[in-house]
Parts: C-alpha cells; sequence; structure tokens
C-alpha cells in the first residue's frame, strides 16, 4: 500500500533546520527502509514538520511503525547529534492512502515542500494531523488510509 504520511514537532517548533533537518531526514529514510517490504519514495518537510511518501505491506502496523520512527529519530537527533533535547515531536500523525497513479505526484508534493509552503499551495488533506486524544470533528472524516 502507498502512503502520504505527515507528523509535526512539539508546539510547531521550527527545529528542522540545517543539520537537524539533514540529519532527520536522512534518519528516517534509513530507519525506514530497515523495515522488511518498506519502500521510501521521498522524505521532505518544512522547520516544523516532515511528510514522508513510502510504500508498505498491508500487514504492517502503521502506528506502531509510526510510533518507532518519531520516537527512533528524535532519540537519535538528540543523543547523537544535538547532544541535548532539541527535537520532540507532537502526538498523533497524518496517513493518507494514495493509488500508484498518484506515486509521482505525492513524491513531488513531498520533495517541494518549501516551496508549497512559500506560496501556500499546500493540500489541506496531506498536511492535516491529528494527534491522538484530539476530538474528531464532526463535519470533516477521518483519514483512515
Amino acid at each position: 500500500m502507498h502512503l502520504h504520511i505527515t507528523w509535526h514537532t512539539l508546539h510547531n517548533a521550527p527545529v528542522l533546520l540545517d543539520a537537524v533537518e539533514v540529519q532527520t531526514h536522512r534518519y528516517l529514510r534509513r530507519r525506514a527502509t530497515q523495515t522488511d517490504g518498506v519502500f521510501v519514495h521521498a522524505v521532505g518537510g518544512v522547520a516544523d514538520h516532515v511528510h514522508l511518501a513510502v510504500t508498505m505491506p498491508p500487514t504492517l502496523n502503521v502506528s506502531e511503525w509510526i510510533g518507532q520512527l518519531k520516537g527512533g529519530c528524535a532519540h537519535y537527533i538528540n543523543q547523537e547529534i544535538c547532544n541535548g533535547k532539541v527535537l520532540q515531536w507532537q502526538t498523533g500523525y497524518g496517513v493518507v492512502s494514495f493509488g500508484t497513479k498518484d506515486i509521482r505526484w505525492v513524491i513531488q508534493y513531498v520533495n517541494n515542500q518549501r516551496e508549497h509552503h512559500a506560496k501556500g499551495s499546500t493540500h489541506e488533506r496531506l498536511e492535516r494531523t491529528e494527534r491522538v486524544g484530539d476530538p474528531v470533528p464532526m463535519n470533516k472524516p477521518v483519514e483512515t488510509g
């Protein structure tokens, strides 16, 4: 299955800059591809959130896997790169499934995050996240992947 995944830094703090951003994206790509059957198409984002476009087997527990990525990444950045508690993630994430015909478009979206945010040309469906414990608005459907 093809998934677009996004999550934010704690309090949307703009900490994904310079070496922290590069190392965060590198870690996420490396860690994700260590999971059997996972292929990473793209990793991107801006200073306060990340995006991933991946293909994964339907047998993988998406919630657990994302939790492992987030926790492992924060630990790696804080212990190995910054030598302090710099990177923390908000609870929750957003996941949208997409078809094979949309892979190219989703990859371009992930790879061009700075441009989309600068121009205001983001796509709400791919930017939305739900934090654990947040009530789901009654007038909006929940993306289930």
